[in-house]
C-alpha cells in the first residue's frame, strides 16, 4: 500500500478504505439497538392525545441517540484510520457489539429519569422502581448504565493501544502516534470516570441512611460532569505538548 496516496483526516491516513464485514456488522448492530430507543417502542399511537404523549419521550430518544452516535463515531474512525483486520482487532469489535445491545437498555432508563428530573415531570421517567427498594433499583440502575459506558470506553481504548503496539507495522508517523496515544488517553479517563462512579453506587448502597439527601443519591451520575471537565483539561493539556514534545 503505498501511504502517500491514501487521504488524510485529522492528521491520519485514512488506511481503512474498505468495509469489512466486522465493520458492517458493528454498524447494523448499532442501527438495530438504535431501533430499541424509537419513541413508539410498544405500539404505533391511535391517537392524537397518544401522540402528544409519545412525542414527550423524544429528549429521551434524541440524549440516547447522540450518545450511541459518539461510540460509533469513535468505531469508525478507529476502523478508517487503522484499517485493521487482524484477531484482536475482530474479539474488540465483537465485544464492543455484545455490550452495546445489552447497554441500549439501562442507556434509555436512566437518560430518561435524569430528564423527568430535569424538566419536571414533562420527559417521562421509564425507571420503574419498586418503593420499598427505591435506593437498591436506583443505584442498580446506575452500576449498569456505569458498567456499560465503562465496558465500551474501555474497548476502545484497548483497540487504540492496540494499534500504538502495531505503530511500526502500519507505518504511524510522529503526529498518528502522538493522536493516538491522546485518543487512547481519552477513553482511559473516561473508563475511570465510569467505574469510578460504578463504586460510589456501591458505597452508596452502603452509606447510612442519615447521608442520603437528593444530592447524594445521584452522586454516582454526577461524576460523569465532572469527566466532561477532566476530558477538557487533557485536550488542552495535549494540544499544549503537541507531537514535538511527546514522550511516547
Amino acid at each position: 500500500m503505498d501511504l502517500s496516496q491514501l487521504p488524510v483526516e485529522q492528521g491520519f491516513r485514512m488506511r481503512g478504505q474498505q468495509v469489512t464485514r466486522v465493520e458492517t456488522f458493528v454498524d447494523a448492530a448499532f442501527a438495530f439497538s438504535l431501533t430499541l430507543l424509537v419513541i413508539f417502542y410498544n405500539e404505533l399511537p391511535d391517537t392524537v392525545a397518544e401522540l402528544r404523549d409519545a412525542l414527550r419521550r423524544v429528549p429521551t430518544f434524541a440524549v440516547c441517540f447522540v450518545l450511541l452516535s459518539m461510540f460509533w463515531a469513535s468505531h469508525n474512525r478507529w476502523s478508517r484510520r487503522f484499517g485493521m483486520e487482524d484477531a484482536k482487532s475482530t474479539v474488540l469489535s465483537l465485544a464492543f457489539v455484545l455490550v452495546v445491545l445489552v447497554y441500549v437498555y439501562p442507556l434509555r432508563m436512566v437518560t430518561s429519569s435524569g430528564l423527568s428530573l430535569l424538566t419536571g415531570g414533562f420527559v417521562p421517567s421509564e425507571l420503574g422502581m419498586d418503593r420499598s427498594q427505591w435506593m437498591l433499583d436506583l443505584q442498580t440502575a446506575f452500576i449498569v448504565y456505569g458498567l456499560g459506558f465503562g465496558a465500551l470506553s474501555w474497548l476502545l481504548w484497548r483497540m487504540n493501544v492496540h494499534a500504538l503496539r502495531r505503530a511500526d507495522v502500519l507505518a504511524l508517523d510522529a503526529t498518528e502516534r502522538f493522536n493516538t496515544q491522546s485518543e487512547s488517553g481519552v477513553y482511559a479517563l473516561m473508563t475511570a470516570s465510569a467505574f469510578g462512579s460504578v463504586m460510589v453506587s456501591f458505597v452508596m448502597l452502603a452509606a447510612p441512611v442519615a447521608w442520603l439527601n437528593n444530592f447524594t443519591v445521584g452522586l454516582p451520575m454526577w461524576l460523569y460532569s465532572a469527566m466532561g471537565m477532566l476530558l477538557w483539561a487533557y485536550r488542552a493539556r495535549r494540544e499544549r505538548v503537541g507531537p514535538k514534545g511527546a514522550t511516547a
